[in-house]
């Protein structure tokens, strides 16, 4: 498996490591629960150097970056950041993605780890007709997360950047700890907080900076588990769950991302265009659930009283910050009404949820 520069700092902290798409990852530190409390209360610390990182730049970048993906990336203003979609001919997702302005003509692509190689070859060959360069950093960059309610206070010290004038969905240059990168204000934990851009040997230097001025705040180091549920109380959709190949981005409630009012052609959209005018057979949803239970991934969900299933949980778990079991699930359009009363199959049992709108949890401004 491969290791990310922050490996020995993993070992250090006394991490758990697993297997993540070919990553020798950590799953868990202290804990989960107490992890996830860190980042909700105070400030986690994440390494995302699985992610990918992939610079478009040169005269067609944008237009190019449009016909390639479901968003308008020439709409973006400098510095500025856009949630966006790469699909197939049929609509299906192939990933979700950041696109990132960090030039007039030049844009940072950030697809999830587990897709990185796909979505690197599909984007290169989509761009090879426009006059933009495209070059994989992934195994070039390291990627440092800080998340929490006190990550700028943290980060501030560090930085040159200006953090108070670095708006959500934003990146800019600057140091952190001395060591030239971006910094962006995204994230996916449902807090505030950043996400650091760097060469990948200089990751180690600036997770040891943050460490050190973290501690006194509570910084935490947060794994893939408390990353999952923080991601799914925020209502975040993660690749592989709610979002796959046979997922469309209006089922996943995500059809604001895709801008068909934008000029020319793009991979998709006829078949997008169609599912925008005449609607779609299911909806992503979030469950409240009312029997005892946990419901996880894969589980039916069923029409009370029938015995054909209807839709399937996405994912689920025992919220750490609500304390009540949560989930998400496609179900059919016609019960994706808020307070609709639907079943979930729990091994040889059946209990109650009810559809609610997502998501569970929405930080106070």
């Amino acid at each position: 498996m491969r290791r990310t520069a922050l490996y020995d700092r993993h070992l250090d902290a006394g991490a758990r490591l697993i297997d993540f798409g070919g990553w020798e990852m950590p799953v868990q530190y202290a804990g989960i629960l107490e992890e996830h409390r860190a980042v909700r209360e105070r400030a986690g610390l994440f390494d995302l150097s699985p992610m990918c990182e992939l610079w478009v730049e040169g005269p067609e970048a944008g237009r190019g970056l449009a016909a390639a993906l479901v968003s308008d990336p020439t709409r973006l203003a400098l510095g500025r950041a856009q949630y966006s979609m790469i699909v197939a001919e049929d609509g299906g997702i192939l990933d979700d993605l950041i696109v990132y302005r960090a030039g007039e003509a030049r844009f940072l692509v950030v697809p999830n780890a587990g897709n990185a190689e796909l979505v690197s070859a599909e984007l290169a060959r989509r761009l090879a007709s426009f006059d933009a360069q495209f070059h994989d950093a992934s195994l070039e960059t390291s990627l440092v997360a800080i998340q929490g309610p006190a990550a700028k206070a943290i980060l501030a010290p560090l930085t040159d950047v200006d953090l108070e004038g670095l708006r959500y969905y934003a990146i800019a240059p600057g140091t952190t700890a001395g060591i030239e990168g971006w910094v962006a204000r995204t994230g996916y934990t449902g807090e505030d907080g950043f996400e650091l851009f760097v060469a990948w040997a200089d990751a180690p230097a600036v997770w040891d900076a943050l460490r050190r001025i973290g501690t006194g705040a509570g910084l935490a180091p947060v794994g893939l588990g408390a990353r999952d549920t923080l991601r799914l109380e925020a209502g975040m959709p993660l690749y592989g769950n709610e979002l796959d190949r046979s997922t469309n981005p209006f089922e996943a409630g995500l059809g604001r991302v895709v801008r068909l009012d934008k000029a020319g052609d793009f991979v998709g959209r006829a078949a997008l265009e169609a599912v925008a005018a005449g609607g779609t057979a299911r909806l992503l949803v979030g469950l409240d659930v009312l029997g005892r239970g946990i419901v996880r991934h894969g589980y039916p969900i069923y029409r009370p009283g029938q015995v054909e299933a209807c839709g399937v949980v996405t994912s689920g778990t025992m919220s750490p910050t609500l304390g009540v079991p949560i989930a998400m699930a496609y179900v059919p359009t016609a019960e994706a009404e808020p307070g609709t009363i639907l079943d979930c199959g729990v091994r040889d049992t059946r209990i109650a949820v009810g559809v609610r709108a997502l998501p569970f949890y929405q930080r106070a401004t």
